[in-house]
């Protein structure tokens, strides 16, 4: 035992030690992201630096980092090694965009198979494919509205995760309307009798059932987010990991946000003392 532990620190001193020790962390335990942009904001701000836990959901096909070339074949045909758990409803999600598998997207998901939604305005509603009576076992009563008929749950992830939040000055449904005239949204057009009618739009809402295996990504800085609403949801093969924990940080004058450093996303997300840097 002591021959092996030897050889394996003259090793890991080597310099191709050190590469290979390196990359096998970065391909099966953790790699460094970086928030390029706000779309998660509040709850990850922009020049938040942080490691993603790469074997949350199962361990992805390793690829050589920035590179982004597969390293082995996708031997499943779902972008996994070895297949995991899936991201649940809340969990915050480090994926490969999939009009550019080479870029990583980090958003939060908010539905899954199965699951549908209706986004107005400045509220998603949702049906969680469990039925009525998992909505009102988990749901507090002024959460459930019925709209066509069926149970809906108003804004469900906003009580718990603070830093979700919507832009007064944005009109994202008149956006939506854009994208969906050059054929570029996700969610389409729906009458929804219950909820105001738009004045703009022969239809007051956006709705979508989410496929079977997929994950519908939406960022918390709901008005200022490109994601699934546009482009559709994500499938098990693009998902990488779940961020972990902040390991650096810096504003956009470089000053270092010392109260972010070290910090769990887990704690970041549940606590209005670190949104927005505060």
């Amino acid at each position: 035992m002591k021959n092996f532990l030897k050889k394996f620190i003259r090793f890991s001193n080597s310099w191709t030690g050190t590469i290979i020790i390196v990359l096998l962390v970065i391909f099966f335990i953790a790699q460094a992201f970086v928030i390029p942009s706000g779309s998660m904001k509040k709850t990850l701000l922009i020049g938040d630096h942080l490691f993603v836990k790469k074997f949350s959901y199962g361990i992805p096909t390793p690829h050589l980092p920035w590179l982004e070339i597969p390293v082995l074949p996708d031997f499943r045909g779902n972008g996994h090694l070895i297949n995991g758990d899936k991201p649940q409803r809340g969990d915050i999600v480090v994926f490969r965009y999939p009009k550019s598998p080479n870029i990583h997207y980090v958003k939060r998901c908010v539905a899954t198979g199965g699951d549908e939604i209706f986004f107005y305005d400045k509220h998603l509603f949702i049906r969680f494919s469990e039925g009525d009576a998992y909505m009102q076992k988990n749901f507090a009563k002024e959460k459930l509205y019925n709209l066509v008929g069926r149970l809906w749950v108003l804004n469900p992830y906003q009580e718990k995760y603070k830093g979700i939040s919507y832009d007064s000055d944005i009109d994202l449904f008149a956006q939506m309307t854009q994208f969906l005239a050059v054929g570029e949204l996700d969610m389409k057009p729906a009458i929804v009798p219950e909820l105001p009618a738009n004045t703009n739009a022969p239809f007051n809402a956006f709705y979508k059932k989410i496929p079977k295996d997929e994950f519908y990504m939406i960022g918390d800085n709901r008005d200022h987010s490109n994601d699934s609403r546009f482009w559709g949801s994500v499938s098990y093969a693009n998902i990488v990991g779940k961020p972990w924990f902040i390991y650096f940080s810096w504003d956009d004058e470089y000053k270092i946000r010392w109260n972010r450093v070290g910090r769990l996303i887990s704690t970041i997300e549940n606590n209005t003392e670190f949104l927005d840097g505060k």
